[in-house]
């Protein structure tokens, strides 16, 4: 019996740990209103997130980074672009080794070359968009590709 419960431990893999990064001004839209709680529990079938981030402009009103912490993202205020910010946040990540898949939440094909270096540096890539505007390199860049539905 208790070679059977040993065997049954040694098949089972460790959760994934996913970084997420979400391109606030790009996903977070009037026109996009995508459900950030469907996202988070479908990025999970992949692994367990421990590093989730929410890029805004400082335009970004103080109700928005107050729902999106209350989600349980981490907001990141620029007060420049913010692809770039959210670029160099998510190629850290790319780099550490707790971290075995970067998940990036945008349609924008600029953060295309975050996706190939992870890659190529042996991480797993997701990326989570909607339609319309979702670049099509982008979706056939990452590993895998979340649609995100609309509430």
């Amino acid at each position: 019996m208790f070679e059977r419960f040993r065997s049954l431990l040694k098949k089972k893999q460790p959760a994934k740990n996913i970084a997420l990064f979400v391109d606030g001004p790009n996903v977070i839209r009037k026109d996009v209103r995508l459900d950030l709680v469907q996202v988070r529990k479908a990025l999970e079938k992949h692994g367990t997130i421990k590093v989730s981030k929410i890029f805004l402009d400082q335009y970004a009103s103080d109700k928005l980074i107050e729902a999106m912490t209350n989600q349980g993202f981490e907001p990141v205020i620029t007060t420049g672009d913010v692809d770039v910010t959210m670029a160099v946040a998510a190629m850290v990540q790319v780099h550490n080794p707790h971290i075995q898949t970067i998940a990036l939440m945008t349609r924008d094909i600029d953060f295309r070359p975050v996706l190939v270096k992870a890659k190529e540096l042996g991480k797993e890539t997701i990326v989570i968009g909607s339609d319309p505007g979702f670049s099509v390199a982008l979706k056939n860049t990452a590993d895998i590709v979340i649609m995100a539905e609309q509430r």
